[in-house]
C-alpha cells in the first residue's frame, strides 16, 4: 500500500470500523513529515465468493461518481486478485460524519435520504460506463417464512414474485441504499440541521429500475424504525423528484421482492444494527417486523 502515499507518508494508527456485513473495514491514520495526517479506509474482502465483482463494481462506481454531486469516496487503490494484500482490497478516501440508526429524528432525515436517491438516479452514465445489470437471487423456492407469520400475506407475495419481472426503464443503483450506508453530519445542539456527507459500499452498483433501490430503503426503514416508515419512503422519493413505475402492480413486484430477500437474511442484517447501539432490534424483533411489513404491503395491494 506504501506506494499509494505521497513521499514521506506512512500509516501511523489503525481502526476497525464497524457496520459492515460483507467486508471488513479499518481507518487508517497516514502521518506526513510536515507532522500532518490524513485518513483513508480499507475495505477487506474476506473469503467472499463474489470479491472480484464486487470490488470491480465498486471501483467503477466511485470512478464514476468523482464530480458528479454526489458525496461517495474517492478511489486510491484496489487490489482485486489479493496481490499486495491478504484478502482483494479498495483504498478509498474517508468521509466524514457517521450513520445515523435511531428512531428519534427519522422524520427529518426520511427526506435527506429521498433527495440523495434521487440525485444517485439521476447520474447519467455512457452506456460504455455503465455498471453491470442488477442481480437478484431470492426465488420463490428460497424465501424464508418467518416463524407464526401471516401465512396468507406471505404466500400472496411469493406468488408476486412468480410473476416475471415487469419492464423497467435503466438507471444507475446503488443497490444498497439505506440508512446504514450513509453518512450524516449532526451539527450540536441543532441535530435538525443534518447533512448528508458521505454515500458508503458501491459494491452492489448496478445498472436497473429505480424501484429496487427504492425498495431497499423501503425495507430497512421498516425494519430499523417499523413498516409505517417504509410505506412512507416510496413517497417522500417521489415528493423529492424521483419517478417510480407507472403500474401499481409493478411498484409491488419490487417491493416485494425486496422485502423477501431480507427474509433468507435476518441475521446478518440485524447484527451490525445491534452493534451500532440498536441491541432491541433481535433476528427475532426484525423478524416479527418485516413480516409487519410485507402484510401491509399486501394489504395495501387489495
Amino acid at each position: 500500500m506504501g506506494r499509494h502515499l505521497d513521499m514521506g507518508e506512512r500509516v501511523v494508527k489503525t481502526e476497525a470500523l464497524h457496520g459492515g456485513i460483507t467486508a471488513e473495514m479499518r481507518r487508517l491514520t497516514v502521518g506526513g513529515r510536515d507532522g500532518g495526517t490524513r485518513d483513508l479506509v480499507l475495505r477487506t474482502f474476506v473469503d467472499v465468493e463474489y470479491a472480484d465483482d464486487w470490488l470491480n463494481r465498486e471501483r467503477c462506481a466511485v470512478a464514476l461518481l468523482a464530480g458528479a454531486g454526489v458525496p461517495a469516496p474517492g478511489l486510491v487503490a484496489v487490489d482485486r486478485k489479493a496481490v499486495h494484500c491478504e484478502y482483494p482490497s479498495l483504498l478509498m478516501t474517508h468521509l466524514a460524519g457517521r450513520t445515523v440508526l435511531e428512531d428519534e429524528g427519522v422524520e427529518a432525515r426520511v427526506p435527506l435520504l429521498a433527495r440523495e436517491l434521487v440525485a444517485i438516479h439521476a447520474v447519467r452514465p455512457a452506456p460504455a460506463e455503465r455498471p453491470p445489470g442488477f442481480v437478484t437471487l431470492t426465488t420463490a423456492d428460497t424465501v424464508v417464512t418467518p416463524k407464526g407469520a401471516d401465512a396468507a400475506a406471505w404466500a400472496a407475495a411469493v406468488d408476486v414474485i412468480r410473476e416475471p419481472a415487469p419492464a423497467y426503464e435503466g438507471r444507475f443503483l446503488h443497490r444498497d441504499f439505506h440508512p446504514g450506508n450513509v453518512l450524516l453530519d449532526v451539527p450540536s445542539p441543532s441535530p435538525t440541521a443534518l447533512q448528508i456527507t458521505g454515500v458508503v459500499d458501491w459494491a452492489g452498483a448496478s445498472w436497473g429500475p429505480a424501484d429496487l433501490d427504492v425498495a431497499r430503503c423501503c425495507t430497512n426503514l421498516a425494519l430499523l424504525h417499523g413498516p409505517a416508515w417504509g410505506v412512507r419512503f416510496a413517497g417522500a422519493y417521489e415528493k423529492a423528484g424521483g419517478v417510480l413505475a407507472a403500474a401499481a402492480s409493478d411498484r409491488l413486484y419490487w417491493q416485494v421482492r425486496d422485502a423477501l430477500a431480507v427474509s433468507e437474511e435476518v441475521q446478518q442484517v440485524s447484527l451490525p444494527w445491534r452493534g451500532a447501539g440498536r441491541t432491541e432490534l433481535t433476528a427475532r424483533i426484525v423478524e416479527e417486523r418485516l413480516d409487519a411489513y410485507v402484510a401491509t404491503l399486501m394489504d395495501a395491494s387489495g
